[in-house]
């Protein structure tokens, strides 16, 4: 069956005003174009709707029966498709997925959950561990609001640049690196944990040695910044990561932080969504805020020991 549901409206118009002319001009068409619509109405329907008495027309006991409905299905499909209302945190009731790295997770998940209930407390927030590539996830709405080292190679997902991040290395109390100037080879020369969730003992910090002549001895690899951190502080290893993610971490495991003897580009953040939740003032709102906290941190000025 093939639905006009401009009829619908119509309708609405016919019952409330109780005459051809006069949902004309509720609805600014010409009477004839009405009286056509209200032909189709009674073939849809299978009754007259309106019957004419005297002068005026009045409405079946199926056009009374069905008045309440008809007016509510109207308003309904004018507030679905009308513009955006402003949105009622205080109302709103919705669960959020935030794929951040782990270490982002550690650092700003207290006060991207904490600002959340305070604003929006019907909202509960999901935080996973991140995968190789949000992508898919972000697509399929599996996840909200993701966090990537680098702008998304799809136009699909969108992406704001929240600042960049120096790499900085972390070494127990006592360990030798902070009992001597921090050169090229004494970094190389000590005993290195990796953070790869695919268990590479290789990253972009060999290559650069490389170039210098220097190898790093790593002599492990680790599936988390959590799990390298630790690391650092019972092993005795050196563990190489961006600063402002990971700076409270380091402080609550008495980690000293010193200065890469290297020079490496810093690391950029961005935050990435899908396309789909651009117009959507909930989503709006979560990620202007996550973006708030997360800058928060990175513009919180770090000065390394050495």
């Amino acid at each position: 069956m093939q639905l006009d549901l401009n009829l619908l409206t119509a309708l609405d118009a016919l019952l409330e005003e109780g005459s051809v002319a006069g949902a004309a001009a509720r609805l600014h068409v010409t009477a004839p174009a009405m009286s056509r619509s209200l032909g189709r109405i009674r073939k849809a329907t299978g009754d007259q709707i309106l019957v004419r008495t005297g002068r005026h027309m009045t409405p079946t006991p199926r056009a009374l029966a069905m008045r309440t409905e008809v007016h509510a299905l109207v308003q309904q499909a004018h507030q679905l498709l009308s513009a955006r209302t402003e949105l009622d945190l205080a109302a709103l009731e919705r669960v959020f997925t935030v794929r951040w790295h782990d270490a982002l997770t550690a650092t700003c998940g207290t006060a991207l959950i904490a600002a959340v209930h305070r604003q929006a407390p019907g909202v509960q927030l999901r935080l996973t561990a991140e995968p190789g590539d949000d992508t898919p996830e972000l697509r399929r709405g599996d996840v909200d609001v993701a966090s990537s080292a680098g702008p998304p190679s799809q136009p699909d997902i969108r992406h704001r640049l929240i600042g960049h991040d120096r790499l900085v290395l972390a070494v127990r109390e006592g360990h030798p690196l902070t009992e001597q100037t921090v050169t090229v080879a004494r970094y190389a020369a000590a005993e290195h944990v990796t953070v790869s969730r695919r268990g590479n003992l290789r990253d972009r910090i060999d290559d650069a040695l490389a170039a210098l002549g220097h190898e790093r001895r790593v002599i492990a690899s680790a599936p988390s910044t959590a799990t390298a951190l630790q690391l650092a502080h019972d092993a005795g290893l050196v563990v190489t990561l961006p600063d402002a993610a990971t700076r409270a971490s380091c402080h609550q495991l008495g980690l000293t932080t010193l200065q890469l003897p290297l020079e490496l580009p810093a690391v950029p953040l961005h935050l990435l969504w899908h396309q789909r939740h651009d117009d959507d003032p909930a989503h709006t709102w979560l990620r202007n805020l996550a973006t708030q906290i997360l800058k928060d941190v990175f513009a919180t000025p770090h000065t390394p020991d050495q």
